[in-house]
């Protein structure tokens, strides 16, 4: 069943996979004085399982996650370590950049 929105967005150096929990999109998460946005126009892609999003992952060079669904997943396939998560506004958050 679907439960995340993941957005893939190539550039000619770069290919950027965005992945946030279905519930958390086009919402404002607010830690002290960190406002963070889960807009629509940085992770509405496809609606899909985290599946397909490993896949795309493989071949990512930046990630960007948000939700305990999402980053869960992440953690328990290996490609996110636990230490590297922040928590915004009780959702945890994780991004990295392969060089």
């Amino acid at each position: 069943m679907p439960s995340v929105y993941m957005r893939v967005r190539a550039t000619h150096d770069h290919l950027l996979v965005s992945i946030c929990d279905k519930d958390l999109l086009g919402r404002t998460l607010i830690e002290g004085n960190l406002k963070f946005k889960v807009s629509e126009e940085f992770y509405r892609g496809e609606l899909v399982d985290m599946k397909k999003c490993f896949v795309q992952l493989k071949d990512a060079t930046i990630a960007n996650m948000i939700g305990q669904t999402t980053v869960k997943a992440a953690i328990d396939a290996g490609i996110v370590h636990e230490s590297a998560v922040i928590y915004i506004d009780g959702h945890p958050h994780a991004q990295w950049v392969r060089m």
